[in-house]
């Protein structure tokens, strides 16, 4: 499936939005991928997610044309990652061209970093007439004895200044929150989502997916807006744990209402009624 995310820099909590699932269409003689998912996403759901006025994020699969000029006509901005090995045409334009360059250094702890940006404009993404042109953006950041720990590039539509790219970066790199904030949890904390996730000839691995998915979704706003459910999932410190005392209370007590049902988790208590009426049933 290609899963589609909200992040942010400087965020922990990450909220999923509906997946679409690369599979063959119907009528369709080509295998399925992952570009035409995401052309049917943006098609089903761009125009309703654009009064959030969102950036899209992806990596160097989708730093194409047909994918760039998708959402230049619809009006909506990107920050692809964009390596050198896929694009010939756009790092051969910018070889030996003069870019903008700005630094920062910035502390971490006890010791620092430096980040050095260059950005080009008006880039052709490739070797045609009607290529699209976009702004590319290449950062090292090296440590405190000018070693350098992490190089990468991007493309985007933003326009872009010294006093910006730092931001656009940091926006760009939050892509990996995908990995870590949801796609790791999914599979190691509680959630138990694998690569083969269910059976079935048809459509059960995707209805299976789709409702982990949509609980987990449930369970970030939840984590984001509700004290009670927050103080549950405090106390139990790990999400794993948090489900399983879940599994366990109520396999054993009947909770006439979620607000007592979140207390009995946040104190590790049953409340002495509730037992009562379990025994007199």
């Amino acid at each position: 499936m290609l899963a589609a995310t909200v992040v942010a820099p400087g965020h922990s909590k990450v909220v999923p939005l509906r997946p679409e699932f690369i599979t063959k269409q119907d009528g369709a003689e080509k295998q399925d991928c992952e570009r035409g998912a995401v052309k049917r996403w943006y098609a089903t759901h761009g125009a309703r997610l654009k009064p959030l006025r969102p950036v899209y994020l992806a990596d160097d699969l989708f730093a194409c044309h047909s994918v760039v000029k998708m959402l230049e006509d619809g009006g909506d901005d990107f920050i692809f990652t964009c390596k050198e090995a896929s694009h010939k045409a756009l790092y051969d334009f910018i070889d030996g061209a003069e870019p903008e360059r700005h630094q920062e250094k910035v502390r971490k702890g006890k010791t620092s970093e430096t980040f050095r940006y260059r950005f080009i404009e008006n880039v052709p993404l490739r070797d045609s007439k009607d290529a699209a042109l976009v702004t590319w953006i290449g950062v090292e950041i090296s440590d405190a004895k000018g070693v350098v720990k992490y190089k990468t590039a991007f493309i985007t539509s933003l326009p872009v200044t010294k006093s910006n790219v730092a931001e656009i970066v940091a926006c760009g790199r939050a892509r990996w929150k995908i990995e870590n904030e949801s796609f790791n949890v999914l599979k190691n904390h509680g959630y138990e989502l694998e690569h083969n996730f269910g059976h079935g000839e048809n459509y059960l691995a995707m209805t299976l997916v789709t409702l982990n998915m949509l609980a987990f979704a449930w369970h970030t706003v939840l984590d984001l807006l509700e004290p009670p459910w927050k103080k549950a999932r405090e106390a139990a410190e790990k999400r794993t744990s948090f489900f399983a005392y879940l599994g366990t209370l109520t396999s054993f007590v009947v909770f006439p209402s979620w607000s007592e049902l979140l207390e009995a988790l946040a104190t590790f208590s049953i409340p002495p009624h509730l037992l009562a009426a379990q025994k007199i049933e």
